[in-house]
């Protein structure tokens, strides 16, 4: 390629009349594209990359890998994330790492990064491609702002279109058997004891929509009969979003509430739930009765479900839930709800 010198910095390619901005910084020559063929543009954009250039750190840290920059990141952002969500970031470190081994984060390329899309990212499930996509993007804006880098190699990488899974909702009936299935477990005294908490706790799930941890983080000192409302606090792992909110008792849920309390007579620090989750009891009802294997999580689902068939507004239900968009999620997961409800609506409909 030949290039023609028009200024300083800024040459001109003869081929294509594209200009180019060619800047050094200590030992290192920094020659890019400005991708315009117009003088004026040229310029403005070559302003822009002598920024860039003069912001570069010029010290050892430059010859640090992608996986010793991250590991910085994650320092300075761990005391935002929760337990599971660092050992997560920490686990999408170790699967991009490879992909840039034995080169240094100042040399990382765009290539480099389509490697990764190329022989891990597309055969990943779309979901676990945009997370491994999201941290590296963000271990490349850290190296920018931390002028390792000039510019962040993975911006132009689309992420994958998530489709939203059809969710499992039990309907009422299915409900009452499985929670009925549960109490009755093998038929044996010992066996319903164990189960009776497998049951409980789905019944929580089901009349609250608490997500699982914060429904065995609840603590009795957070149910208030009196003004009939919990407090989600989520525990010492806290809430989903860090935040704690109250929420009304259904009359179903009060019910479960004020009977348990009645048959423990708990401290105002003992769990509300005595287990940690349902998993296998609620596996062994849904076999016995032959339906899909529904998840603690469906029972979230049920819940919303149910009181946006009763009539409460999405926006209402959301706020129960937790949701701080003001709604626009659970518009997209519960705006079509069961169909039995859809054709039962459209008979109220009249011209």
């Amino acid at each position: 390629m030949v290039f023609h010198r028009v200024a300083e910095n800024l040459y001109r390619l003869e081929t294509s009349g594209g200009y180019y901005g060619l800047v050094k910084r200590g030992d290192k020559q920094f020659r890019r594209s400005l991708k315009t063929r117009d003088r004026k543009l040229a310029e403005r954009r070559l302003t822009e990359l002598r920024a860039a250039v003069g912001n570069l750190t010029i010290s050892e840290d430059a010859g640090l890998n992608f996986e010793e920059v991250a590991q910085r990141w994650m320092v300075i952002t761990a005391h935002t994330l929760k337990p599971r969500s660092a050992q997560r970031r920490e686990e999408c470190i170790r699967q991009i790492a490879p992909f840039f081994a034995g080169v240094s984060i100042r040399n990382i390329g765009r290539q480099h990064c389509e490697r990764w899309l190329t022989e891990r990212g597309v055969k990943r499930a779309p979901m676990t491609m945009n997370r491994e996509l999201e941290l590296m993007r963000a271990v490349f804006t850290y190296a920018v702002k931390r002028g390792l880098i000039l510019k962040n190699p993975a911006e132009d990488i689309a992420r994958r279109r998530l489709v939203q899974a059809r969710i499992q909702i039990p309907t009422r009936e299915q409900f009452k058997n499985l929670i009925a299935a549960i109490r009755e477990s093998d038929g044996r005294l010992d066996s319903q004891q164990k189960a009776k908490s497998g049951a409980d706790l789905v019944e929580l799930l089901a009349y609250s929509g608490l997500r699982l941890g914060e429904a065995t983080a609840l603590r009795w000192a957070d149910v208030d009969f009196e003004k009939n409302t919990i407090t989600v606090t989520g525990g010492e792992a806290g809430t989903k979003n860090h935040e704690s909110r109250i929420i009304p008792m259904t009359a179903a849920c009060n019910a479960l509430l004020q009977g348990l309390r009645a048959e423990r007579n708990p401290q105002l620090s003992d769990p509300v739930s005595l287990i940690k989750d349902a998993k296998k009891c609620l596996q062994t009802a849904c076999r016995r009765l032959a339906y899909p294997h529904f998840s603690h999580h469906d029972f979230r689902h049920f819940f919303a479900t149910t009181c946006i068939e009763s009539g409460v507004d999405i926006p209402t239900v959301s706020r129960w839930l937790g949701h701080k968009d003001g709604g626009a999620l659970a518009m997209r997961v519960y705006g079509h709800l069961r169909q039995e409800h859809s054709f039962a609506a459209i008979k109220r409909v009249s011209f």
